[in-house]
């Protein structure tokens, strides 16, 4: 993904945030000098009326909170004791508070602790797990990054 400091970014980004600003002010079919080629891209304004004005967000200076996926820390995290009993096997855990869950996404691998299935299945019986962890005298994201932290790094333990 280009980062901020390639070039022609700022010009780019700006060119497209004024086109999607002009076509959202101007009656349909109209168009006018701020349009011209050298200045924005030409404005798709039947895409704008149906919301579908899209900004490239891997070029936003804070994205969204990115989603590592790693079938091999998931499958060190099944390899640890239960944090409520000690028993093995467990379950990956998702913490679910620990990112914002946009689009119905699972939170990140890296926000995972060990559970055996007795206390998997009752923490997703809570609404808000919050209470649950609380109630075992467990903060559970410490934990979680301890762990993702030993699984990317095994050398370093």
């Amino acid at each position: 993904s280009m980062g901020a400091g390639a070039p022609g970014f700022a010009q780019s980004l700006v060119a497209h945030l004024k086109s999607c600003a002009i076509a959202l002010v101007k009656p349909t079919g109209e168009t006018g000098p701020a349009e011209s080629a050298s200045d924005a891209e030409p404005v798709d304004k039947g895409a704008i009326r149906r919301g579908r004005c899209k900004i490239d967000k891997s070029v936003l200076t804070f994205g969204e909170p990115k989603r590592h996926r790693s079938k091999e820390h998931l499958r060190f995290i099944a390899s640890q004791p239960c944090l409520i009993c000690g028993r093995v096997p467990t379950h990956a855990h998702h913490i679910r508070y620990a990112q914002s869950r946009g689009l119905a996404l699972k939170v990140s691998d890296e926000f995972t602790v060990p559970l055996c299935a007795i206390h998997h299945a009752e923490n997703h019986t809570t609404g808000d797990e919050r209470p649950w962890w609380e109630e075992h005298k467990i903060d559970p994201l410490p934990i979680a990054e301890g762990l993702w932290l030993r699984s990317q790094n095994p050398a370093a333990t």
